[in-house]
């Protein structure tokens, strides 16, 4: 069975909505991709760290979903990594209110030996430094290694960020960071300006518009599913990186025509993550539920034309 490492925070949010608001919740990149990798046939393993003040249901849950949580330090008398964000209206922008570091601040990242020739490295957004540490523990190279980043970094440890990104195969980004990366308006030029820093593959998040896929001069366009609840985008594009990287990792295709599958495969659960907040929906979601949904993918992109 194949390896996925996932690389990222385990993490409290607090989040408010249009639709509500929470109190401390689970969130993190790395429990987002976690919980969505789940649904794939391969063993993964989450690297992060949290406090003694992380409450052990959380770890049991993950630990019920077949990952592998012995990656994951906890620093006696520390406090979790802790977000909050206020959405607006189109739930397409926010704020952030609050961000505590914590033991997050000195994360030093331990890869697990048996995971050291993991398959696929998915390496969530952390600063570009740990991501890079993480790459050199690795005793085998990985047949795919897929970096998320944020336009934080690129404002804060740009060469670093530079240095890392030499070192992957896969970029996902959202459209505003795509631009500020390449300094390009339009998004093929982006895309095209950061293939030149090294990835082969970039993946442009657009959120309820969809997603783009970029190698050479091809391109692949895969839309989101029109939804007819959404409460809490947080955590929408670490569970499509959960649901590309477990795909591909599952799959153990490392070509253009089989990255657009993963595409469709992310997108598909990311859309169901955003229907209730935090991880809820993703820690009760069945397979059959996903299944269905893909057919529905299928359905809205599937025609026949003459030509």
């Amino acid at each position: 069975m194949n390896k996925l490492l996932i690389v990222g925070t385990v993490a409290f949010d607090a989040i408010e909505t249009p639709f509500g608001k929470t109190d401390k919740i689970l969130g993190g990149a790395a429990t987002y991709i976690g919980l969505s990798a789940s649904f794939f046939n391969l063993q993964s393993a989450i690297v992060s760290v949290v406090g003694d003040d992380f409450p052990q249901e959380h770890l049991d849950l993950l630990t019920s979903k077949n990952i592998d949580i012995s990656g994951i330090e906890i620093v006696k008398g520390g406090k979790t990594f802790f977000w909050s964000g206020l959405y607006h209206n189109d739930l397409n922008s926010r704020d952030t209110l609050v961000t505590e570091l914590n033991v997050l601040a000195d994360f030093q990242p331990k890869v697990p030996q048996n995971y050291k020739d993991a398959d696929v490295v998915m390496l969530g957004n952390l600063h570009p430094l740990v991501q890079s540490s993480v790459l050199d523990q690795m005793e085998k190279k990985p047949k795919l290694v897929v970096l998320d980043t944020m336009n934080f970094w690129m404002d804060c440890a740009l060469p670093e960020l530079l240095d890392v990104i030499k070192r992957v195969d896969v970029i996902t980004i959202n459209d505003e960071e795509a631009r500020q990366l390449s300094g390009e308006y339009s998004l093929v030029k982006a895309a095209n300006k950061i293939q030149e820093l090294g990835p082969k593959y970039v993946v442009i998040k657009k959120g309820e518009h969809g997603a783009l896929l970029f190698h050479n001069r091809e391109v692949f366009f895969a839309p989101a599913l029109p939804l007819e609840d959404v409460f809490d985008p947080t955590g929408a594009g670490d569970t499509f990186a959960g649901g590309f990287s477990g795909f591909i990792a599952q799959s153990e295709n490392i070509s253009f025509n089989n990255m657009k599958n993963a595409i469709i495969y992310g997108s598909n659960l990311a859309s169901f993550c955003v229907e209730k907040f935090g991880t809820e929906r993703m820690e009760t979601l069945s397979k059959a539920e996903v299944a269905i949904r893909l057919q529905q993918f299928k359905s809205l992109t599937q025609f026949d034309i003459e030509i």
